[in-house]
């Protein structure tokens, strides 16, 4: 298996296009790469602090790391369809009643994306009065995460519904790899004792 296909959801297909593949896999390496930023500069935070010299620029890139981690990761989320929203509802349900009910909850989504997009975008203009200290960096270069995540959870929701709508919401999830355990496995876990 490719590093790609581990990064790139393959569970609901039918809702996704395979051009925004290539999107997904990038998003989620800049998760990673962000994620790994913030636990690194948050180490040496600490470290330096304990020793006594304080790099206070740290805590700019560690709240830059986090921020942009937090909006990038809630667009991936909306992609893979891991963000929370009625799911325990709309899969009970089938037909019709499911239909109506999924588009009402990605209408919603979409609503809310676009809030993101235009009251983040008047906030990254509003940032440019503001300054970050000690680097005397605009607020507004946090402040640029809220629209373009909202762009992209509004892209992704469109992508869902177009599908959703053509394709239909309810599908069956194919089955799981099957795992495979070793007797190892089963000594390490004290079940074959």
């Amino acid at each position: 298996m490719r590093f790609a296909d581990k990064l790139v959801l393959q569970r609901q297909r039918h809702l996704k296009w395979r051009a925004f593949d290539v999107l997904e896999l990038v998003l989620m390496m800049l998760c990673g790469i962000l994620l790994f930023g913030f636990s690194t500069t948050v180490t040496f935070d600490i470290v330096t602090r304990s020793i006594g010299h304080p790099w206070l620029w740290l805590q700019e890139v560690t709240s830059t790391f986090f921020i942009y981690a937090i909006f990038i990761g809630a667009a991936v989320a909306t992609r893979r369809n891991d963000h929370l929203y009625l799911t325990a509802l709309s899969e009970a349900m089938h037909g019709t009643p499911r239909l109506v009910i999924e588009i009402v909850i990605r209408v919603v989504v979409l609503a809310v994306a676009g809030c993101l997009v235009y009251f983040g975008y008047i906030n990254f203009l509003r940032g440019f009065g503001s300054f970050r200290m000690p680097s005397m960096t605009p607020i507004a270069s946090l402040y640029a995460a809220i629209p373009l995540s909202g762009a992209l959870i509004a892209l992704f929701t469109i992508e869902q519904l177009v599908n959703g709508i053509r394709n239909g919401f309810d599908h069956p999830e194919p089955p799981e790899e099957p795992v495979h355990i070793t007797p190892i496995d089963l000594i390490a876990k004290g079940e074959l004792l």
